[in-house]
């Protein structure tokens, strides 16, 4: 007995998936932004508007990479929410 072709999906290419092609751009960033984070270890005198700081530039990269991926995810899930 032989199968129709009912009932069975075709194989798609790994990297031909729409997530994986919406997601290869975000990991391959992060892990370069995350390398030049950790990279760069020296103390350095920050200032906060009116205390000055100071901290490894390491930590304050991370600072800043993480608040930038927050406003990323409100403006996303904002659009998202958009889309009738």
């Amino acid at each position: 007995m032989t199968r129709t072709g009912t009932g069975h999906k075709a194989h798609t290419p790994f990297f031909s998936r729409p997530g994986v092609r919406r997601l290869a751009p975000f990991v391959l960033i992060t892990a370069i932004a995350l390398i030049f984070i950790f990279e760069n270890r020296a103390s350095v005198e920050i200032r906060l508007l009116v205390p000055m700081v100071t901290m490894p530039l390491w930590g304050a990269l991370l600072i800043a990479w993480a608040l930038g991926m927050l406003a990323c995810l409100f403006t996303l899930r904002r659009r998202s929410n958009r889309r009738p």
